[in-house]
């Protein structure tokens, strides 16, 4: 058994509470979910629950009693955040040294537990750093399922995973951890369902709202959770069909923004993306699709010259010159805190401005944090934020100043319904502004309500997809 008795907890140096009088009870071998809305202590909570706070992690908390597992697993947003070793056949084999696992036992389960999350290496000692995103979740479940625990925490497994990845993972999980207890926070809800017994549901100050059955949460809480921003069954439904006018009509001229002719990308002098010929256009909102590891991310990185590329690209974005120009270009990368170069998230977004040679006003800054929901942490460190909170502020910096072409490399993970849609709204006003997107995105929602366009990166080759029919008019 899982518990805690009246819990306060709050950030280091903030007077406000984040956890107010919380008590939990969790019974051997349930499957828990915990939903709220983002930034309401869900991932904190978590790891109240298995003991890394305030053992591992000094977060001033009080409480009346608590009973901790004796062994458990944790899988966190960020997987980076958990790895030791620098090799795939290392990190497991740490985990398995440390149970004790002869040596001459260890190759086969390696194998055995990356094959359980969809992973398969001719050599299984490859650097974690040469794999995408998705495939070090991945990774990160295998080592967990590695510790054989009686108890596994899962903060957002799959949420840089594709669809299938998903199913794969879930499946697995749901197999091997039949006869455990598991704790999860999950944006994906629409895989566990069937697989959880409580769902427990918390507002913005870590107080619980509800708990109870699946079925009767979101039922009787619907109107609620779309207010907070919680994911739930059909929530696309309801935010489409509150749209004042999802789709009006666009008049953008034919103007090429990039052309890519027989560009290839590379990676560690490997070869991992290709396009033959193709053409981004003003005004697009271009969705980039595909499994993980296919070089989605690498496009957009080939795109910005951030990696070594052949071939050619040529930018329309300045009349004196077809070179880069990065003033004219935002991006956002798949790991958010690769771009953070300031000490606190206000002066994230005044060193955006700073770079792009705009004047930097602190009312343009205010109104941009209060847009992403973010002015009551723009004293924090970006650090110190949430892997939701992270993501925002990533896109908030590109974002703010005037750019011609975003590219946005997931720039939906991590995000609850409610700052999901708030973006997607924003976004798509900048493109009816004539602003160009590039997206990585594994949301087959945004692709269909969202993009005029598809590419698709299957083992590294870009495919150009069929044209999605929003009422867009061209003229060249």
């Amino acid at each position: 058994m899982i518990e805690i008795n009246h819990l306060k907890a709050k950030y280091p140096g903030q007077s406000r509470t984040i956890i107010n009088d919380f008590s939990l009870s969790i019974q051997e071998e349930e499957k828990v979910l915990l939903i709220g809305p983002s930034g309401s202590g869900k991932s904190t909570i978590m790891q109240i629950l298995a003991g890394l706070i305030p053992e591992v992690i000094e977060i001033p908390l009080k409480y009346q009693s608590r009973t901790l597992p004796d062994a458990y697993g944790i899988v966190f947003q960020d997987p980076d955040a958990q790895f030791c070793m620098p090799y795939v056949d290392e990190e497991i084999a740490f985990v398995l040294e440390n149970r004790g696992v002869a040596r001459e036992k260890m190759p086969d389960l390696i194998t055995k537990y990356l094959e359980q999350v969809g992973l398969s290496f001719a050599d299984n000692h490859i650097p974690i750093q040469h794999l995408s995103g998705g495939m070090k979740q991945r990774l990160a479940i295998a080592t967990v399922l590695a510790l054989e625990p009686s108890v596994i925490f899962l903060d957002e497994p799959t949420a840089m995973l594709d669809d299938q990845g998903t199913v794969d993972v879930w499946d697995t999980i749901k197999k091997v951890a039949a006869n455990k207890t598991i704790i999860i926070v999950e944006h994906k809800i629409e895989h566990i369902l069937s697989f959880v017994d409580r769902v427990i549901m918390i507002d913005e100050s870590g107080n619980i709202l509800g708990d109870d059955t699946p079925e009767a949460i979101f039922t009787k809480f619907r109107e609620k959770l779309y207010r907070y921003g919680v994911w739930y069954p059909k929530i696309w439904h309801d935010f489409l069909a509150q749209r004042a006018n999802p789709k009006p009509s666009t008049h953008i001229l034919d103007l090429p923004v990039i052309r890519l002719d027989s560009l290839k990308g590379y990676h560690l002098k490997k070869l991992k993306m290709e396009v033959e010929k193709a053409t981004i256009y003003q005004g697009d909102w271009l969705a980039v699709t595909g499994e993980n590891g296919s070089g989605k991310s690498t496009l957009l990185l080939a795109i910005m010259q951030l990696i070594r590329t052949k071939g050619n690209i040529y930018y329309y974005l300045s009349e004196k010159s077809t070179n880069c120009n990065y003033q004219k270009m935002g991006y956002v990368f798949q790991n958010p805190e690769l771009q953070f170069i300031a000490n606190s998230v206000y002066e994230e977004l005044a060193q955006s401005l700073v770079n792009s040679e705009e004047e930097v006003l602190p009312e343009t800054i205010e109104q941009h944090l209060k847009r992403y929901h973010l002015f009551q942490v723009k004293d924090q460190h970006p650090y110190e934020l949430s892997v939701g909170q992270k993501r925002r502020l990533s896109v908030a910096t590109a974002t703010i100043a005037n750019v011609d072409v975003l590219l946005l490399d997931e720039p939906t993970f991590g995000q609850d319904a409610k700052n999901t849609f708030a973006m997607l709204d924003m976004l798509d006003a900048c493109r009816k502004n004539g602003i160009t997107i590039v997206m990585v995105t594994h949301q087959n929602e945004i692709v269909r309500h969202f993009a005029t366009r598809e590419w698709r990166v299957q083992e590294g080759q870009v495919q150009e997809m069929t044209a999605y029919p929003l009422p867009i008019q061209r003229e060249g």
